[in-house]
């Protein structure tokens, strides 16, 4: 899962990139308005950690922007405002929740989890699809009480069909999610990855939708 932090200060940005890392979420880490991205796409960004008092603007107006041109990523406002009014105009703006400085790193990663949790229509950190079970803080999974053995990108490949089962997960989308920070996986490895994942985990739990991409049964 990728993370876009958008956040002025130099020793929090470092130390939540730090952390994230150690959760196992890559991060992008922008320190102005300026330099945030435009369109925020989901299939590239899980998750956005928003300042609200930037350097050359306001978190408020990228807020109001995004939601605006109908970005759908989870937005996490971390400030140091803690007024009524403040949390009030972030959680109207669109934002999935609103953390005050300062805050327990511990605590923003749970945040994130539950806003991601919410996101992939999933009430707990156990996935419960049929007989397959995916625990995505563990890296994790079952089949009828089994563990599957599945290699780094084959878990994430489960957990990108597994967010809403039933729907069909373009393959550039899929390509991208593989490896966030770096060239987008070829179609050819993803291929080799769905091969291996339908061996794993049943042929038939996998569902090819030719030209488009794949569909995790539900």
């Amino acid at each position: 899962m990728h993370i876009l932090l958008i956040e002025d200060d130099m020793d929090l940005g470092r130390a939540l990139q730090s952390a994230l890392k150690v959760e196992g979420l890559t991060s992008e880490w922008r320190r102005r308005a300026v330099d945030a991205p435009r369109g925020v796409d989901a299939s590239f960004v899980d998750c956005i950690l928003l300042d609200l008092t930037l350097p050359d603007g306001s978190g408020f107006d990228l807020l109001a922007r995004w939601r605006r041109e109908g970005v759908q990523v989870p937005i996490i406002v971390i400030t140091a405002r803690s007024a009524v009014e403040d949390r009030l105009a972030g959680l109207d703006g669109g934002a999935d929740d609103f953390v005050v400085k300062p805050f327990a790193i511990a605590e923003l990663i749970s945040r994130i989890r539950a806003v991601l949790r919410r996101a992939a229509r999933q009430a707990s950190e156990t996935w419960t699809l049929g007989d397959l079970v995916i625990e995505p803080r563990r890296h994790q999974a079952q089949r009828c009480g089994e563990p599957i053995e599945l290699s780094g990108r084959e878990f994430q490949l489960l957990l990108e069909l597994a967010r809403e089962p039933g729907a069909v997960v373009a393959k550039g989308v899929l390509a991208q999610k593989l490896d966030p920070l770096g060239e987008p996986v070829n179609f050819s490895a993803i291929e080799v990855h769905v091969s291996n994942l339908r061996r794993k985990i049943g042929a038939e739990r996998i569902r090819t939708v030719r030209g488009v991409g794949y569909m995790l049964a539900s």
